[in-house]
């Protein structure tokens, strides 16, 4: 199969192709989704196969604007309103429960419920609009490894895979939108996955407490929303979390012990392990920010581009704010591995 790259041109046969039964990726402001008609089980089931995802990870639903809704929605939760009017379009993704019969069982896992989204992407949204279908949209990658920030990191893992890609260039925030559950009209909010929409932003909002679930799923549990396995996003070679104080005894021991190591860092840290490592990737800022932004191109091109690389080792933060998105997807790519002072 050709994957061809959409020009904003041809934005209409992408979403011909999209309502017909197709898979054209897709730009967002967190990452590249894999775009498929989420009416039709025969699509999605196609999604899951070529991204080699299991059966039971729910997908997050794509659409236009909040009154689609509607249709497969019937008892919002109190907060929703506020949190849809504030953040949608956005990286917010709402998990309601949902009618019966009102989406395939294969886009729910199986569950009662379901989770939507607006992204915040022109292109996108233009898409879904012309579809006319609500649209599945998981990451454009091979399942568990780091998610696409580019075009090209979705051409590297599906190129034949798929009809094509928009291509709007790399994305801005860089990790996977924030998951809050409102399944439970009765229940306070529980953010099941951390993104660019911090707690603290949702407690603003609401002017109440928003819970943070920590539990992490193990291979044999099915999860309530994507990304919330043990271990996810991981690049075939090792990775290792640094906290600030330790970069000095872990460079010492790259070079003591002759380890082809990579660094994925600030430019702070990235000045001085260019001297004591096979090579470097180095983030635009010592923010968080930057980092967030960074982390699954810097994973991606240190694993791809150094032959017989042996470990990455990746710049760890306070889990703060959007720190808490970033090292939650670090700690799933480094298995929870921390580097320590023996």
């Amino acid at each position: 199969m050709e994957t061809k790259k959409f020009s904003e041109e041809q934005l209409p046969e992408a979403a011909k192709i999209l309502a017909d039964g197709g898979l054209v990726a897709f730009p967002t402001e967190t990452v590249y989704g894999l775009g498929a008609n989420a009416l039709l089980p025969e699509a999605v089931a196609q999604v899951y196969a070529v991204k080699g995802r299991p059966s039971d990870n729910p997908l997050i639903v794509h659409l236009a604007e909040a009154a689609q809704l509607a249709n497969y929605v019937d008892n919002f939760h109190p907060a929703a309103e506020k949190l849809m009017a504030k953040f949608w379009p956005g990286p917010l993704t709402l998990i309601f429960s949902i009618k019966n019969n009102s989406m395939p069982s294969i886009v729910t896992g199986g569950l009662s419920t379901a989770a939507f989204r607006i992204p915040a992407n022109k292109k996108t949204l233009s898409v879904i609009k012309q579809a006319q279908v609500p649209l599945v949209g998981p990451s454009a990658n091979t399942s568990g490894k780091p998610s696409p920030t580019s075009a090209e990191h979705v051409l590297h893992d599906l190129k034949g895979k798929i009809a094509g890609v928009i291509d709007d260039g790399a994305t801005a925030i860089g990790v996977e939108s924030t998951v809050v559950d409102l399944s439970d009209p009765n229940k306070k909010p529980m953010i099941l996955r951390p993104g660019a929409v911090t707690k603290e932003q949702l407690e603003a909002v609401l002017g109440s407490e928003v819970e943070l679930d920590k539990h992490l799923v193990t291979e044999g549990e099915k999860p309530k929303a994507p990304g919330m396995k043990y271990k996810h996003y991981a690049p075939d070679t090792r990775v290792m979390m640094v906290q600030p104080e330790n970069w000095p005894a872990a460079l010492d021991w790259v070079k003591k012990n002759q380890v082809k190591a990579g660094v994925l860092a600030g430019p702070s840290i990235c000045e001085t392990a260019r001297f004591e490592t096979a090579a470097v990737y180095m983030y635009a800022a010592d923010t968080v920010e930057a980092a967030a932004k960074g982390l699954f191109a810097g994973l991606r091109a240190l694993d791809e581009s150094i032959a017989g690389l042996e470990i990455i080792l990746v710049a760890a933060f306070p889990e703060v704010g959007i720190g808490s998105a970033y090292m939650n997807r670090l700690k799933k790519a480094a298995n929870q591995s921390f580097f320590q002072i023996n």
